[in-house]
């Protein structure tokens, strides 16, 4: 009878533990948006630059030798390959979880019992006497295998393993991400570099013509043409001049030490030639199409890779509703006396032991973790969202500063030629006293400003360049 009962009272145990764990909390669901437009510009070329890698995208040698130095010395690009290593280590604890865990264990203790309680009491009625084989105080000697599993009957933890290996992936991408921008960071800074080389050769060419003119004005005051404050204005013309290029010399500092930063060395020298700066032209463009994005790009594929983890974990804690299932065994020898350890069977001892448990009352926590996991898995699909609309932003900006910039490059070179044809024209009606010496300074001031707006267009140019590629996704292959 006592069988019985005990045998009833378990099945009703497993079926209440089986019928609550059938009650799981309504979650709110969102389903995610992965379309796009299906063109920049209407173009459905599929030509994509992005898909180039960097060393064909990026012809200069110098600039190439400093890409390649900066993806091995670059510590954050170093950190990133650690985050990698983290992450593949989680995903070997997570597979090790659903395995079975074998293990040996040894050990010794002795024991006195206190006369009055259970265990002393209990051995106060037995008829072992002092010179026998137990000893008093009892000693315990133990060397067993032990061996513990949890039966993954709902998926949990190969679901938390499936999660692990996602983010493994993301990190990866997440360094493929870095790769891009630091790519793109050191291109930008190098052609930063060329423009203010070219800058300050202008400066100093332009301070060569400045003092030229200062010569024929005092030329001029002795001749009784013009006056003193002639020559002073242009000798403060042309210190003026000569301040500007040490500002430009400090720029040249930082940004060199910019990108030996990037390229995790001390301060030195960065190789270039800024020779034809000027006449660089920017990389033809092909953006190909937006669906191309999702592939190309490494953080749009990091937010999927994130996403998907995400609505696993729910699976996870979802799990968490339902009764488990372990199994735990010993097997070994044990004795009070190391002698006795040998003595077979006598000494063996063996347990199997199976155990169901699962909640019935107070499961708040276990909802907690529940409803957190599902509002994190709704914050993944707005991230990859967010993600998807930021790239195919950036890209339509970028294309359209490129075709800006091509048509504001065009002016300027129009204006800097009139410019300095204008240089000459007013020294010549100077010399001949057909102009006032003031419009020989606005007409240098306003050439050396011009030829200034047109290399920091270039550079702008070249930078637009740098970016749609990177907005493309591309860099990390």
């Amino acid at each position: 009878m006592t069988k019985q009962l005990i045998y009833k009272c378990t099945v009703v145990a497993a079926v209440a533990l089986f019928v609550s764990a059938c009650k799981t909390p309504a979650l709110l669901t969102k389903e995610v948006n992965k379309e796009v437009p299906a063109s920049y510009n209407g173009s459905l070329d599929s030509t994509n630059s992005g898909q180039l890698s960097w060393r064909t995208y990026f012809t200069d040698p110098y600039l190439t030798a400093l890409i390649d130095t900066a993806l091995t010395g670059n510590q954050e690009l170093n950190i990133t390959l650690q985050e990698i290593a983290i992450s593949q280590n989680e995903v070997l604890e997570r597979a090790g979880e659903y395995r079975p865990f074998v293990g040996l264990r040894g050990g010794a203790s002795v024991e006195k019992a206190a006369r009055y309680t259970h265990p002393g009491s209990t051995e106060a009625t037995t008829d072992i006497k002092p010179g026998l084989e137990t000893p008093d105080p009892l000693p315990d000697f133990v060397v067993d295998l032990y061996a513990r599993w949890e039966v993954d009957i709902w998926h949990k933890l190969r679901n938390a393993k499936k999660a692990a290996a996602l983010r493994y992936l993301s990190s990866r991408e997440g360094r493929n991400f870095t790769t891009t921008n630091i790519v793109a960071e050191i291109a930008s800074s190098y052609y930063e570099l060329l423009s203010l080389d070219t800058q300050l050769a202008i400066l100093q060419n332009n301070i060569g013509i400045q003092n030229n003119a200062l010569k024929i004005v005092r030329m001029q005051k002795e001749a009784a043409k013009v006056t003193e404050l002639a020559v002073q204005r242009f000798q403060a013309q042309v210190l003026n001049t000569q301040s500007l290029q040490y500002g430009i010399q400090q720029r040249i500092t930082e940004t060199e030490n910019k990108i030996n930063f990037l390229l995790g060395r001390y301060p030195q020298h960065v190789a270039r030639s800024s020779d034809n700066f000027e006449t660089l032209v920017p990389e033809v463009v092909r953006a190909g199409l937006p669906i191309q994005l999702l592939s190309n790009r490494p953080d749009i594929r990091q937010a999927e890779l994130e996403l998907t983890a995400a609505k696993i974990d729910v699976e996870v804690a979802r799990a968490n509703f339902y009764p488990s299932l372990g199994l735990s065994a010993d097997l070994g020898i044990r004795a009070f006396n190391p002698v006795y350890l040998a003595r077979l069977p006598e000494s063996l001892l063996a347990a199997l032991i199976g155990d169901l448990a699962g909640p019935l009352v107070n499961k708040n926590a276990i909802k907690a973790q529940y409803y957190s996991a599902n509002a994190r898995q709704i914050q993944a699909i707005y991230s990859y969202e967010r993600t998807v609309l930021n790239a195919y932003i950036e890209v339509i900006n970028q294309l359209s500063n490129i075709g800006n910039l091509q048509n504001t490059y065009d002016l300027k070179s129009q204006e800097v030629q009139a410019l300095t044809q204008s240089i000459t024209i007013s020294n010549n009606l100077f010399s001949s006293a057909r102009a006032d010496y003031m419009e020989v300074l606005l007409t240098q001031r306003d050439a050396l400003e011009s030829r200034f707006d047109l290399i920091e267009t270039k550079l702008q140019q070249m930078n637009a360049t740098v970016n749609v590629y990177r907005a493309l996704g591309g860099g990390w292959n």
